[in-house]
């Protein structure tokens, strides 16, 4: 009998085919058999024992590792959550949904599903519902002033908390405007090392730095004829900001190595979760550049100031994980749809879709009742993952909680480094410029090398 795992997280779905027999390990490290990037989720978080049955043994765990049997299992109106102790295997069901921090697996029979083992990541935009929904009087009056400035030329800064939808605001844009034939492209602004910005932003020759083995259109280039989506705008180092101004004023660029420029016809959006006029003021962000981006500025308004959406957004989110699951829509009922217009949503969209891809694993092909919708307590997120698999609780909400769990992971990267923040960056997945951020704002003290 063939199983795969699905793996439920923030980023996507990914269905893996399991082996008949033998251990498949999971947490966040890259040489776990099934890696997951998600802040809740340990290093080495857990094993799943694969034969004729399946078992599940936390390996120690900060967020523990917990069974959820719902009502279809255990014939209860409720979800029983069992945690377990770590280095005790324990049996579980197919079927039966398991979690992992935040994140939520789940084994089928391969035959039950309706799609090959594979993975589907979501993009930004499509993590968040591609399709606009606007139904509250906010979202509403959003998406008409979008529309109108759709039509013209004007750069647009797109500002809201993260996880909101401005990625939805920007490509609604591109889709209601003259280069809609034209090509989208996205960039994070967040991901782009001060080393590889300009490369990946304006191109660059054959032999301009090692490693160029050929020539390379930059972003603009790939934009030409449409619209460069420029998300987190602000973690822009200073240098680039000066260069893509320059872009901007005479809508040329110039390709690292080369001397030529090569004109681009490109409308861009910018956007971010940060206050730039605060940036500008302290010295961190170009007022010049502020002014160009900001031809127009839209605001998302957070999720919880527009729950007319939710439900709407909700049945999206479940249509779409139920076919990957090889069920038909789900319906919601009346409690569940109540219980998810009562929460406050601190991951806005983002945190609304894998609540509902939870909701999904949870209930099968039968109606997601309230008992199946379930949020992320904030004190589950611990402080610490020592090698007792301790569990340190902690008050102030999940932005506390969550930077905690970031101090950690970065004096981790930096002890396994020996103090270089160039190489623990890199294993961070972040620039070294905003690894030395954080150590400032955390009081941080990189360890002495070895």
């Amino acid at each position: 009998m063939d199983r795969v795992l699905y793996v439920f997280a923030p980023g996507g779905v990914r269905t893996l085919p399991l082996p008949r027999v033998g251990v498949v390990t999971l947490g966040r490290a890259d040489d776990n058999d099934v890696p997951i990037e998600d802040r809740s989720v340990s290093r080495y978080h857990a094993k799943i024992h694969v034969s004729d049955g399946l078992t599940i043994e936390d390996l120690g765990s900060a967020n523990g590792t917990r069974l959820r049997r719902s009502q279809a299992a255990l014939e209860t109106h409720e979800v029983i959550e069992t945690r377990l102790e770590q280095g005790t295997p324990v049996a579980f069901q197919l079927n039966e949904p398991v979690s992992l921090g935040s994140v939520t697996v789940i084994v089928r029979v391969a035959e039950d599903a309706k799609v090959a083992p594979r993975e589907v990541r979501r993009g930004p935009a499509e993590s968040e519902g591609k399709d606009v929904v606007a139904i509250a009087p906010e979202t509403v009056k959003l998406f008409e002033l979008a529309t109108r400035i759709a039509a013209g030329p004007l750069n647009v800064l797109v500002t809201g908390e993260t996880g909101s939808g401005k990625e939805v605001v920007a490509v609604h844009i591109h889709r209601a405007s003259p280069r809609k034939a034209g090509p989208f492209v996205e960039v994070n602004g967040a991901t782009l090392t001060e080393n590889l910005a300009e490369s990946e932003l304006f191109g660059h020759e054959k032999g301009a730095f090692t490693g160029a083995v050929g020539a390379k259109k930059g972003f603009f280039e790939a934009a030409h004829g449409g619209t460069l989506f420029l998300d987190e705008v602000g973690e822009l180092p200073p240098a680039i900001q000066a260069k893509l101004l320059r872009v901007l004023e005479v809508k040329k660029v110039v390709r690292v190595g080369a001397t030529q420029p090569i004109p681009v016809d490109v409308r861009v959006i910018a956007a971010t979760h940060r206050d730039l006029t605060a940036d500008v003021r302290s010295g961190r962000f170009r007022q010049d550049l502020y002014f160009r981006l900001n031809g127009m500025t839209l605001s998302v308004p957070p999720l919880r100031d527009r729950s007319e959406d939710i439900p709407e957004l909700a049945r999206r989110f479940a249509a779409r994980t139920a076919e990957l699951m090889g069920f038909a829509a789900p319906a919601f009922s009346p409690a569940a749809l109540t219980k998810l217009r009562a929460h406050s949503f601190p991951g806005n969209v983002r945190e609304l879709r894998n609540v509902v891809d939870r909701a999904c694993a949870l209930a099968g092909d039968t109606t997601i009742d309230a008992s199946h919708v379930i949020f992320d307590d904030a004190g589950a997120f611990a402080a610490s993952a020592g090698t007792t698999g301790e569990v340190a609780l902690l008050d102030g909400g999940l932005k506390d909680t969550l930077a905690a769990e970031e101090k950690r992971r970065i004096l981790e990267a930096l002890e396994s480094c020996a103090g270089n923040q160039t190489k623990a960056a890199e294993k961070l997945g972040m620039p070294r410029r905003t690894l030395v951020a954080r150590l400032s704002e955390y009081g941080l003290t990189k360890p002495r090398k070895k």
